[in-house]
Parts: C-alpha cells; sequence; structure tokens
C-alpha cells in the first residue's frame, strides 16, 4: 500500500472514530433532553433538566440493527418471553447498518412512552434523498413495534416515534417537521386513529455559529458540540457556561477526543490535497525538479508521491 493510499485509510478511520465520538455525545441524556424540548410538543417550554429523568434507561447507540428481523431481541427471563431492541450479536451481525441512538421516553402522564430515534449527518447526502431515509427508519421504527411493543392485532398501543436528523453544513440553519394530515377529499368523515404516531424532525445547522436566543438555541447548542473549528475549551464553555450542562469526566475526554480527532482529519486532508496536487502537476508534464520549486516541497518527498502515482480522497 503506497503512503498515500495508507493515509487515506488512516483519515477514513479517524473520522469514524471521529462520527462514533459525536454519537456518544449527542447520546448523553443532557444534551437529549434539550432536543426534546425543541422537537417533542409535551416537554416544549420545559427546563431540560427537568425532561432528563423521562428518558428512561441508557440509550442505545450504533447498537440496534435497521434491518426488518433484526430491530428486536426475544430472550427468556425469569420464565416469561421479554422483547426489547436488539442489541446482541454485533460480532455476527458486522456490517448491517444501525441507528445512530435510539431511546425510550417516559411522557409526563407517568404511563405513555414514544421512541426516539436521532441520527447524525455530516451533510446532505448526494446519492440520495435524505428524506426518503427517514421515512424509512421512522418506518421501521413503527414496524419494529410488534411483538414487542404491542402483540396480534392490537394496534391502538403502537408507540409514537420521532426520527430527529441532526445534518451538518447546511446553507442555513433550519428546522421541518414532517408528520402525517387528514386531507379530507370527500365528505366529512373522521377516521379513527392517531395521526401523530409517525414524526420525523429534520434539524438543518449551518457551518457559522449562531447567537444565542430562543430561536437558534438548539442549534448553537449542538452547532458547538459537533463543530470542527472550536477549541476543546470553547466548546466547554459554551455547554457548560451558557446551556448549564454538567461537564462531567467523561463528557469532557468525548469532547478532547473528537476535537482531537477534527484537528487529525482536518490535516490528513490538506496533506492528501498536496498529494494529488504533485500528481496532477507529474501527469500535465511537470518534472520532479519543477514541482519542488512550485509547491516549495522537499524533493525527495516529491518523488516519493510521483512514485505512487494514485490519486487519493478520504
Amino acid at each position: 500500500m503506497n503512503t498515500e493510499l495508507k493515509n487515506a485509510v488512516e483519515a477514513t478511520d479517524r473520522d469514524a472514530q471521529y462520527d462514533e465520538s459525536a454519537k456518544r455525545l449527542l447520546g448523553q441524556k443532557s444534551i437529549l433532553a434539550h432536543i426534546l424540548v425543541k422537537t417533542v410538543d409535551e416537554f416544549k417550554g420545559m427546563n431540560p433538566r427537568d425532561v432528563v429523568s423521562y428518558i428512561e434507561g441508557k440509550p442505545y447507540i450504533s447498537s440496534v440493527p435497521v434491518e426488518p428481523g433484526l430491530t428486536n431481541m426475544a430472550m427468556e427471563r425469569d420464565g416469561e418471553r421479554v422483547v426489547g431492541f436488539n442489541s446482541e450479536n454485533q460480532e455476527r451481525n458486522e456490517g448491517l447498518i444501525r441507528f445512530d441512538i435510539v431511546f425510550y421516553v417516559r411522557m409526563k402522564d407517568g404511563l405513555s412512552q414514544i421512541i426516539i430515534n436521532v441520527e447524525a449527518q455530516k451533510s446532505d447526502p448526494e446519492g440520495y434523498d435524505i428524506l426518503n431515509r427517514a421515512i424509512f427508519y421512522v418506518c421501521r421504527l413503527i414496524s419494529s413495534q410488534k411483538q414487542r411493543d404491542f402483540v396480534n392485532s392490537n394496534y391502538d398501543d403502537i408507540k409514537r416515534v420521532y426520527s430527529i436528523w441532526v445534518c451538518m453544513n447546511m446553507d442555513e440553519n433550519s428546522m421541518n417537521h414532517i408528520h402525517l394530515t387528514d386531507d379530507r377529499i370527500l365528505g366529512n368523515c373522521e377516521w379513527k386513529g392517531k395521526l401523530d404516531l409517525i414524526n420525523i424532525v429534520m434539524i438543518g445547522l449551518a457551518e457559522e455559529l449562531p447567537p444565542h436566543d430562543d430561536n437558534y438555541e438548539l442549534h448553537r447548542l449542538l452547532g458547538a458540540l459537533l463543530s470542527k473549528e472550536l477549541t476543546i475549551d470553547e466548546k466547554l464553555n459554551i455547554i457548560g457556561t451558557e446551556y448549564d450542562i454538567p461537564v462531567e469526566e467523561d463528557f469532557r475526554k468525548d469532547v478532547s477526543v473528537m476535537c482531537n480527532l477534527s484537528q487529525g482529519i482536518k490535516e490528513d486532508g490538506i496533506a492528501i490535497g498536496e498529494a494529488n496536487i504533485i500528481i496532477n502537476m507529474h501527469n500535465n508534464g511537470f518534472t520532479a525538479q519543477q514541482i519542488s520549486a512550485a509547491t516549495n516541497k522537499d524533493l525527495k518527498e516529491v518523488e516519493k508521491i510521483i512514485e505512487g502515482k494514485e490519486l487519493v480522497t478520504v
């Protein structure tokens, strides 16, 4: 494996580690509570600190498969059949697509629950329309409830679901709520059922951090948390001081890891970009000596890059 390709592989690995760190930070209950306050009607206007207690158990992070038939787990406990989210056998199911974050939230009535899924995206994907993927995810969250949250034909027991997508590097800060509506085409029949079962929330984060006000409160928090430009101290100052979120040791460590990874990704990107420029110049007839003079790089380093003769990307 040539040096440039090896660097690209290492950069890709850092990118994956960065993604996992971002998910762990988003999966902190204190952060999820801020998301819930801005996206779920029942919690709007509440103090996020009070919402934390409604998040049940530990959120599943990159562990629940999206694929049909693998989202649920069945097991026996004390002679009874217990069904829950399947977070087992990750090695056997290696390579499967998994929900970034998924968890149950208890409503204020103390009885009903909703299911929340949070997905983080570095940008609007080019290979498909992201809303189509969000619709697929929210449908899986509904269909996977059979035999777990409702049995047989007890469709009235279906839990409301939210799939919340945090999309970075967008042109502007935005938030959309996509849900079912009832358009009466003919007559005035009111069909029984819950139109609020399916909810998709798309959150767009612009590159520039917005001011801290009511409209952009969540966007500033998430933007700071996921930023590749802010330092560790800048992130922690915004998170701890502006939002009064307890910055415990594990939280601080994850922020530090993510900042270090983002710096490594940036440096790898610059190095790979420079290598590609050298290869393109060589392909266009420039000698190693000319390239060395033009790029101010050591001649031996230029010759080593030319020997690989591969354009690489991350």
